[in-house]
């Protein structure tokens, strides 16, 4: 059986890796220490749910994606961009539109 918090902590080391990111520039991140960020990933301490909202914040994920099994952190931060890029593209497609049926107004 998994242990959830070693889950948890193997997931925020491999987030914190895959976005290049040292201990102390993800605990700035996070408003916390960068010895409290070791703590987390050396299975020390567990996580609050206010810290795994900060730390998913920091990531840009959803929080269920630090307790997930065997996750590929790049594949996930790429469709999270993806999905975010999508929006951004609606957004000012919208824009565009809005501000071209503006001037055929004028």
């Amino acid at each position: 059986m998994t242990d959830i918090k070693d889950v948890v902590a193997t997931n925020i080391k491999k987030f914190r890796v895959a976005h290049g990111w040292s201990q102390a520039y993800l605990a700035e991140k996070a408003d916390v220490s960068p010895n409290y960020i070791g703590m987390l990933e050396n299975k020390n301490k567990y996580p609050s749910p206010n810290m795994i909202n900060k730390l998913s914040i920091a990531f840009e994920i959803d929080p269920t994606e630090l307790f997930s099994k065997d996750i590929d952190p790049v594949s996930i931060m790429n469709s999270y961009r993806k999905a975010a890029l999508k929006d951004v593209y609606g957004f000012i497609k919208a824009e565009i539109s809005k501000m071209s049926k503006k001037n055929t107004k004028q």
